[in-house]
């Protein structure tokens, strides 16, 4: 699981609301997976960052080079763009687990892939 896909991710669990995000990161196998540098989906990304969200994760993950903020001018920086690249498309959490802050319920992370199913009893309806 790539940092942008937890920058995006909330819990469902009934009750909980918007309470559900951010997710609390623990990975136990992290990767660096070189992807190619794509400025324009980049730009496109920032935006979108939930930044809270992000320095909490990389916090976890023990990342030191992660912007505190998006920088006045970001879209033509390039040295900002391929720090971001690297922290939201390269940093892979393999293994660990993602905790709702709100019910504390934990979903898994197995071979990059988070499991957010919740059994009938914990959705909304």
């Amino acid at each position: 699981m790539r940092l942008l896909t937890h920058n995006l991710l909330s819990s469902h669990v009934r009750g909980v609301g918007p309470c559900g995000f951010p997710l609390r990161l623990q990975a136990t196998e992290v990767r660096i997976n070189p992807v190619e540098f794509n400025p324009d989906f980049t730009v496109r990304m920032i935006p979108k960052v939930e930044w809270a969200a992000l320095l909490e994760a990389a916090d976890n993950l023990h990342l030191t080079e992660v912007p505190k903020e998006p920088i006045q001018g970001y879209e033509h920086n390039e040295e900002f763009l391929r720090k971001m690249h690297h922290v939201l498309l390269e940093v892979e959490v393999l293994e660990g687990t993602l905790q709702c802050p709100e019910s504390g319920r934990v979903f898994p992370i197995s071979r990059g892939i988070p499991s957010m199913l919740l059994s009938d009893e914990e959705t909304e309806t």
